[in-house]
């Protein structure tokens, strides 16, 4: 039971920095061999492997996005009773705002799911509930 309420502070921290822009802290907490998982059909969409290609991804998302605000509906957190956390998977619905550079504002949901392991993240999944045309504006196509 602790490792789940260690996990999932750690979460909600690593959301709270991605919401300032605190690139650092927000890395700080992914394994240096880390994988993010992007979904949809844009320049920005794929698998990111490594610490530094995590990071790149999202300088480009902070870039792109002057103000985020990511709010966490839910946090579920499997494997509750690990001592440390270390080896949980967690689930988490998010909702999300964003304003471009352009001015432009974009809403949207979607699940997170990040696997931790020796207390750092090392695979985050994005399901994103809506991959139309508004989503593909966010990131300047269409």
């Amino acid at each position: 039971m602790i490792g789940a309420i260690k996990a999932k502070k750690a979460i909600a921290k690593s959301f709270e920095a991605m919401n300032r822009h605190d690139l650092a802290r927000f890395v700080s907490g992914w394994r240096d061999d880390g994988v993010f998982i992007y979904p949809g059909e844009i320049s920005v969409s794929g698998t990111f492997e490594g610490k530094s290609a995590v990071e790149s991804w999202f300088r480009n998302f902070f870039k792109q996005f002057q103000k985020n605000q990511f709010d966490i509906q839910y946090i579920c957190v499997r494997k509750i009773f690990a001592p440390t956390g270390n080896e949980c998977g967690c689930c988490c619905t998010l909702e999300s705002s964003a304003n471009k550079r352009d001015g432009r504002a974009g809403q949207n949901s979607g699940v997170t799911v990040i696997s931790i392991k020796a207390g750092k993240v090392f695979l985050v999944k994005d399901f994103i509930f809506d991959l139309g045309e508004d989503f593909k504006l966010n990131w300047g196509g269409a």
